[in-house]
């Protein structure tokens, strides 16, 4: 697997605009990037979500209907629906990998209690670990009126100890900047083995805040992700506590 797919930098500023009903950027493979400056939107506290759904046809099998009562099914979608405990066995967790100016690094995740600070370095913190995807999900907060203390951030999702189902979930990270239009990525690709997923590196380009779509999914944890991206920590077997499940 490739450091990083290729792209132009100075195509930074091209991104899908969204659809102004929902005012959201949707940030996909051709369109990967768009400047947190360049919107105004560089300060303050950028808040982002980790959600995630699940197809009904994953709850208990596809309902089956006859076509001939109701034709019209067919042209209908699947239902999508919003899950729980008892609809779907996988934990997803967001994290946050941090590169400061100063060489510091380190991680932000439930997974053994590293949730940041936002008020001083790393100046990410994370606001909790949300087990079963309830409606609100789970939220890193970072501090970008300390954006000049900051190299790169990249958040990443990962399966705590369970069955891979990237497949079967539809998570998406939303980011939520302090004006402007929310920037979602969605985790929609087929990786049914995959365990990780590097979403969105966040990065200080010369003073520019620049957002960028990754979405590389790896088979392994947050050290094949270390690697993939040449951060250097050192990683070893973790498990969540009582207290932090």
């Amino acid at each position: 697997m490739g450091l990083l797919d290729g792209f132009w930098r100075g195509r930074a500023a091209e991104f899908d605009s969204g659809s102004a009903a929902t005012n959201a950027i949707e940030l996909t493979k051709r369109h990967s990037q768009v400047s947190l400056t360049k919107q105004g939107a560089a300060t303050g506290h950028l808040r982002i979500n980790l959600a995630w759904r699940m197809r009904s046809s994953d709850i208990g099998g596809p309902q089956r209907e006859s076509l001939l009562r109701h034709p019209f099914k067919a042209l209908k979608p699947p239902e999508v629906m919003g899950h729980t405990q008892s609809m779907v066995n996988v934990d997803l967790d967001l994290g946050c990998l941090y590169e400061l100016q100063d060489g510091t690094k380190g991680v932000v995740q439930p997974l053994g209690g590293y949730f940041g600070d936002v008020n001083a370095a790393p100046y990410v913190k994370l606001t909790g670990d949300d087990r079963f995807g309830s409606g609100s999900g789970e939220t890193l907060y970072v501090n970008l009126d300390h954006r000049e203390s900051i190299k790169r951030l990249l958040v990443f999702v990962y399966i705590y100890d369970q069955t891979p189902a990237f497949d079967r979930t539809q998570a998406v990270v939303t980011l939520f900047p302090t004006s402007g239009p929310r920037v979602e990525i969605h985790l929609d690709e087929r990786h049914p083995q995959a365990r990780s997923c590097a979403v969105v590196m966040i990065e200080n380009v010369k003073g520019e805040m620049v957002v960028r779509r990754e979405v590389k999914f790896v088979y392994g944890f947050q050290a094949e992700l270390d690697r993939l991206y040449g951060w250097g920590l050192q990683w070893g077997r973790g498990h969540k506590t009582k207290a932090e499940r």
